[in-house]
């Protein structure tokens, strides 16, 4: 696989089922990856199908197993569909990673309605339907793991993002509750907020927009999609048992 080995976690995850959303490019790719390199079989959704296609090829490449599955997140029917082909085809379904995401980036006096409500259907909304879908089979098996893609955004604001700020705060306060519903039942649900990390979107920044986000970090350094993904694969885990409700920063200190 080709991916950043800097900050590997190794935990066996043999024979169980991931979803992961978003999981053509950047953050969800890595995740993708890094779970089947721990011995998890994934399930990839994205929308685009020949990026897709890529990482699902470089998890059989490294001798993982994985799968892609077309799947409109803002969609019940879809969403409700795409989970019962997997848990009908796989068996199970044990962890989910609802990390599909979009930007509609403008100041909010001049945000349309249609930039606010795309972001929170596909921010909020999808992982909304995925935890539903999912947590009926995690309920039945009595386990789960539950991780939602935040940022840093939504725990101190940025300007310009007052949707995906809005979505990114609202993931925080459903994994929380959430939480506190299915815990019993032996079933997790975290977050992870990145904050500046190095992807595909990050890469058509200029050098001094890029230079004064290192500035903003103590760290002086932006993270890596592999820094998250450690998470993600940690919190999926077994290690991870009695941590719930909680939203881990992978921000380098942005946020104290």
């Amino acid at each position: 696989m080709t991916e950043d080995t800097t900050n590997l976690v190794n935990v066996d995850l043999s024979g169980q089922v991931a979803i992961v959303t978003g999981a053509s490019q950047g953050i969800g790719k890595a995740c993708a990856l890094d779970l089947a390199r721990n011995g998890a079989r994934v399930a990839c959704l994205a929308r685009n199908a020949e990026k897709l296609a890529a990482t699902v090829g470089e998890i059989e490449a490294a001798g993982g197993q994985a799968a892609a599955f077309a799947c409109n997140v803002t969609d019940r029917e879809s969403v409700d569909q795409v989970v019962d082909q997997i848990a009908d085809e796989w068996g199970r379904i044990d962890i989910l990673v609802n990390n599909a995401g979009i930007t509609r980036d403008t100041l909010l006096p001049r945000m349309s309605d249609e930039e606010f409500d795309d972001v929170i259907n596909t921010n909020l909304r999808g992982a909304f339907l995925f935890m539903r879908a999912v947590s009926k089979h995690m309920m039945s098996a009595r386990y789960g793991r539950i991780i939602n893609m935040s940022s840093v955004s939504g725990i101190q604001g940025n300007a310009g993002q007052t949707n995906y700020s809005a979505s990114k705060a609202g993931l925080i306060g459903m994994t929380r509750s959430f939480s506190r519903e299915i815990s019993r039942r032996n079933v997790t649900v975290n977050c992870v907020a990145p904050g500046f990390i190095v992807t595909e979107m990050t890469a058509v920044l200029s050098e001094d927009i890029l230079k004064q986000a290192k500035a903003g970090i103590p760290a002086r350094k932006l993270g890596q999609v592999a820094d998250v993904a450690a998470c993600v694969t940690f919190l999926a885990s077994g290690a991870a048992s009695y941590i719930t409700g909680q939203t881990l920063t992978v921000d380098g200190g942005m946020t104290g």
